[in-house]
């Protein structure tokens, strides 16, 4: 009987036994809990909802500003997080899908196929919100790199490799929204508009860390069971990440209130823009030449009393194209290479004629666009142009736009894929040819450069324009940018405000002043701080026609302060020369260029084996 009794060690050995089985059942079904709830995709949602309606909000129409600020915090809370929630990156992708749709919805106003590309942009774009993501958690979980210094480096190389990829979207940066506070861009003449995100995203990263963890646990971005993200209260190392932000950004402030007290604008050339109103669209037939002809005619006539140096009309306002052929071509080869036109339309002096009997009766130089033609014995090259006249030589110069915009002035890959026309609303043999070069017009001791429609926004570009003419003994050689544009295409949408936004920067970080003359509006100068002045004279081409209501007299609804669109207009002011030098234009994209590196780096790190990169 004895024998079939347990002693009491055994009993006590047995109980523990028990417990410890008890254990391990209950920390297996915890972790069980816990792993259900990581799969749990309500907390990727909200944050990835919340940062694509911020990003929306901070650009225009709605141009809140301070919520760039705050636009990448959920972002970076899902970066923070040590493990990703279920169906994260697909929350991600989708959320900002919505919001490029929203803010590129003015693509689709200039002809039903553009609707293809508004979508196509868009699901294009909403990918590297899911890069940033992606690519940050690497560095934070893989490599603890600190958040301060991943997110920052991450975003500002993914909107470096925005501007190149795929011929380049250099649009809503995230510095961009803060166009306004020109003390904090002025930076952009360090290392480019890129600094400007850089320096918010690593405030963004800030405050991330600054959110504690009951927060995360509320959001349901992690499980109560877990524990905390990282230890009770900030670490050491958070403070330091934290302390760097506020540094930083006291840092750029600072050189901004420096740099502006450095200004000393001298007077430049009188300018005069002519911006005349017709809508561009192929849903309905174009207005006639002659009524484009005679607008800008009148409103460039209402500018000669206040006598300017230059006066410019847009993009492609120009009715009649400026041709001409190589000499030694026969009437049998033009006709050989363009069937469709008389050879002696080739030869015919009547648009240079014209172009330089306006110059001398304005007593101004012109810089207009207009479409133009050449032929020789292969093909006809034609492009889109700025035509340079002076009231002394007649037609000076002409430039030929380099950036084209991609199925709106070219199908790319056309010989290998043809079935990319589908994206186009042109058909047939029609694309415009990329230009040569950059273009210098002098008219008395000024050097002009001129930039056709969206080249104002990309960076590179316009640094290498200014680049361009070093060889002259100022070190300087542009004086003054020329932008012509025709956003007729957009119907007075939120583009017109953003591209001129965006073009402001280009300002900065060649600390070069602006002129743009854009069909619609909104035509504008630019100082070499990024201010977009009111003009001096504001001539209301529309007054007879709005009568009795008075003419406006500023570039802004005094009311509103909103920018006047699809009005024929004139301004006409004495621009501010800026002889500050920029070391961008000297150095270039160095600091993006080194961000996007170590981004990609990132991304080929995930092929080092986990125990590899563990020992690194």
């Amino acid at each position: 009987m004895s024998g079939a009794m347990m002693t009491l060690d055994e009993k006590r050995q047995a109980t523990r036994s028990d417990r410890s089985v008890r254990d391990i059942i209950q920390t297996a079904r915890s972790v069980q809990n816990v792993h259900q709830f990581r799969t749990s995709s309500l907390g990727a949602w909200g944050m990835s909802l919340l940062s694509a309606g911020l990003l929306f909000c901070c650009f225009t129409p709605v141009n809140a500003s301070p919520l760039a600020w705050i636009a990448l915090v959920p972002l970076l809370l899902l970066v923070r997080i040590e493990h990703r929630t279920r169906w994260m990156y697909r929350a991600i992708y989708l959320s900002a899908l919505a919001g490029q749709l929203a803010t590129l919805q003015w693509m689709r106003l200039g002809d039903p196929t553009m609707y293809i590309a508004w979508a196509a942009l868009s699901l294009y774009v909403a990918m590297y919100a899911v890069a940033f993501v992606a690519i940050s958690r690497i560095a934070v979980h893989r490599w603890s790199v600190p958040l301060a210094v991943a997110a920052p480096v991450v975003w500002t190389g993914l909107e470096f490799a925005r501007a190149h990829l795929l011929t380049g979207f250099s649009w809503y940066y995230l510095g961009h929204s803060q166009y306004r506070w020109l003390e904090f861009i002025q930076i952009s003449d360090l290392v480019g508009a890129y600094g400007v995100s850089f320096v918010i995203a690593t405030c963004s990263a800030a405050l991330a860390l600054l959110v504690p963890h009951s927060w995360l646990i509320r959001c349901r971005l992690v499980h109560p069971s877990t524990g905390p993200v990282t230890a009770a209260g900030m670490t050491l190392g958070q403070l330091v990440q934290v302390a760097a932000a506020v540094v930083l950004f006291g840092s750029t402030i600072t050189y901004g209130y420096v740099r502006r007290a450095q200004a000393d604008f001298k007077p430049g050339p009188r300018v005069a823009l002519i911006q005349g109103n017709f809508l561009a669209s192929l849903r309905v037939a174009p207005p006639a030449v002659q009524e484009v002809f005679t607008t800008h005619l009148r409103l460039m006539a209402w500018t000669v009393r206040e006598q300017p140096d230059v006066i410019v009309w847009p993009e492609s306002m120009f009715p009649w194209p400026l041709l001409s052929a190589a000499k030694d071509l026969t009437d049998e080869q033009l006709r050989a290479v363009a069937p469709y036109a008389n050879p002696a339309v080739w030869k015919n002096e009547e648009v240079r004629k014209t172009l330089a009997t306006e110059s001398q009766r304005t007593g101004a130089a012109l810089v207009i666009g207009i479409n133009a033609a050449e032929a020789d014995e292969k093909r006809v090259h034609q492009y889109n142009s700025a035509a340079f006249i002076r009231p002394d030589v007649g037609l000076a110069g002409r430039y030929d736009k380099m950036h084209r915009v991609p199925f709106g002035e070219y199908i790319p890959l056309k010989d290998w894929l043809p079935w990319l026309g589908g994206f186009t609303p042109y058909r047939g043999e029609w694309g415009l040819d990329k230009g040569q070069g950059a273009a210098l017009f002098e008219y008395g001791k000024w050097r002009m450069a001129p930039l056709i429609c969206f080249e104002d926004t990309v960076p590179h570009l316009v640094r290498g324009v200014v680049a361009a003419g070093s060889e002259y003994e100022n070190g300087k050689p542009v004086d003054l940018l020329v932008n012509l544009t025709n956003d007729g295409w957009f119907h007075g949408s939120s583009e017109l405000d953003q591209h001129l936004i965006t073009s402001a920067f280009r300002a900065v970080e060649c600390r070069t002043p602006m002129v743009r003359a854009v069909n619609t509006g909104i035509s504008a100068i630019i100082d070499g701080d990024g201010a977009i002045l009111d003009p001096e004279v504001f001539i209301d081409g529309d007054s007879l026609k709005n009568a009795p209501a008075p003419p406006r007299t500023t570039a802004r609804d005094p009311k509103t302060g909103a920018w006047h669109k699809q009005l024929n207009a004139a301004l006409v002011h004495t621009v501010p020369l800026d002889s500050r030098s920029s070391l961008y234009v000297r150095f270039g994209d160095w600091f993006a260029m080194l961000c996007c590196s170590a981004a990609v780096f990132l991304v080929l790190s995930t092929m080092i084996p986990k125990r590899a990169a563990a020992k690194t």
